[in-house]
């Protein structure tokens, strides 16, 4: 969550920050207009607690001179009673405010470029050279259909469309990539993890995915549970609500997990092939960090996924995000695209993000710094995204027959 207190005390400022976001004016109104309900409420409230006190010191007083106490003691009840009604506002106002705040996305970092979309992303540098084919490459989808890896077909059958089978040699190549990127992930320092792949809604809440993005989760229907669209979720909320020893700082989490999402809004867009699933592999890495630390720990993330990408032999590219393409919860993001000849263009196979502590205040996630409590930062990034993973090896390691060969990291694998 957005720290309230900085939007308050530099609205103007933040306002622009969270245009950028694409907040519009109308809902910034609002929150001013909550903020000031709230501060004149509090302010007729600490005017009340002042004379109540002053009234409260006058007991002793009155009763050292033997003095009459009635009318003081009904003075004092008459201004409790005032107060009631004025407690039950601020704790109204308070829960509009937060209820709002919770539907705020991050601040943008002040480095992050300016831009509307994707279309203004800047790239920061490219990592191998695409392959030259004596061939026209084909896409995934027709490479699976000549070998069998992909069963499409069977996969809409068993639940509906966005859904696949994986077959055989293509089954095998999804699980040795699962254990090459959690094998890579742990000489870097990250700890495994298995993780449940439902979580709570407090959970949710806490990464950001609620509640405004209700719509592209799957909820198990009587349960306050939901089918993890990210393994971030479960791995950031380890430490939910909890306070931990600066010596631990930086936690460093990878897991592997099945995402579910509903792809809303996505209708028309990558209908064929396993690019958009409404359920899909992933291998995440999750980092709770210090805060003056956490720019360190984000570059060695992005590293780390290209160097994965590097020892595949697939060629990418990285990409910083405009302020107008971040997600939700990021304060900036550097993407990983991999090139896929057959399509002949750059996709996304990573997303690396630092959210500061944009979700470490909604999952109240701190660190004791001396006798404070402060806020770390937390970051996610995948390494990598298996299915994009499956289909870059595919389109990339292709022969003019259309057998596909294997990246020699991924042989002991399989």
């Amino acid at each position: 969550m957005i720290d309230l207190k900085y939007l308050q005390n530099n609205f103007d400022e933040a306002s622009v920050k969270l245009q950028k976001k694409g907040i519009d004016a109308p809902t910034l109104e609002n929150l001013q207009t909550l903020f000031a309900t709230l501060k004149n409420i509090n302010a007729a409230l600490e005017a009340l607690r002042a004379e109540q006190n002053s009234m409260s010191k006058l007991f002793g007083q009155y009763m050292r001179e033997g003095k009459d106490i009635a009318e003081l003691k009904a003075k004092v009840d008459a201004n409790k009673v005032e107060m009631i009604p004025l407690q039950q506002r601020a704790r109204e106002a308070e829960e509009a405010l937060h209820s709002v705040a919770l539907s705020m996305p991050n601040f943008p970092d002040d480095e992050v470029p300016e831009g509307a979309n994707e279309d203004d992303n800047v790239e920061l540098r490219r990592v191998l050279e695409p392959r030259n084919f004596s061939f026209k490459p084909k896409e995934h989808w027709e490479l699976a259909q000549s070998n069998g890896w992909i069963d499409f077909e069977r996969g809409v059958k068993l639940a509906k469309s966005r859904f696949s089978v994986l077959r055989g040699e293509a089954a095998r190549l999804e699980r040795a990539l699962i254990n090459f990127f959690l094998d890579t992930n742990a000489t870097k320092g990250f700890e495994e993890l298995c993780v449940p792949f439902m979580n709570n809604s407090a959970m949710l809440q806490g990464t950001g995915q609620l509640p405004k993005f209700e719509d592209d989760l799957f909820k198990i229907e009587g349960e306050d549970l939901y089918l993890i669209p990210t393994a971030e979720v479960p791995l950031t909320n380890m430490y939910n609500d909890e306070i931990l020893n600066q010596k631990e700082l930086p936690v460093l989490m990878t897991g592997y997990t099945p995402c579910f999402r509903k792809e809303a809004g996505s209708a028309g867009r990558d209908t064929r092939g396993m690019i958009r699933q409404h359920q899909f592999d992933k291998v995440e890495m999750v980092a709770i960090s210090h805060p003056e630390k956490s720019d360190e720990v984000f570059e060695m993330m992005v590293q780390n996924a290209s160097d994965i990408l590097t020892a595949l032999g697939l060629p990418h590219r990285v990409m910083e995000l405009c302020d107008g393409d971040l997600g939700f919860s990021a304060a900036s993001t550097v993407d990983l695209e991999v090139w896929l000849p057959g399509q002949n263009q750059y996709r996304e196979i990573s997303s690396i993000s630092n959210t500061r502590d944009f979700q470490a205040r909604r999952a109240k996630i701190r660190f004791k710094d001396g006798k404070k409590n402060r806020f770390v930062h937390t970051l996610n990034g995948s390494a990598l995204a298996v299915g994009r993973t499956v289909v870059a090896i595919m389109e990339n390691y292709q022969n003019e027959d259309g057998s596909i060969e294997i990246p020699d990291v991924l042989k002991k694998y399989m």
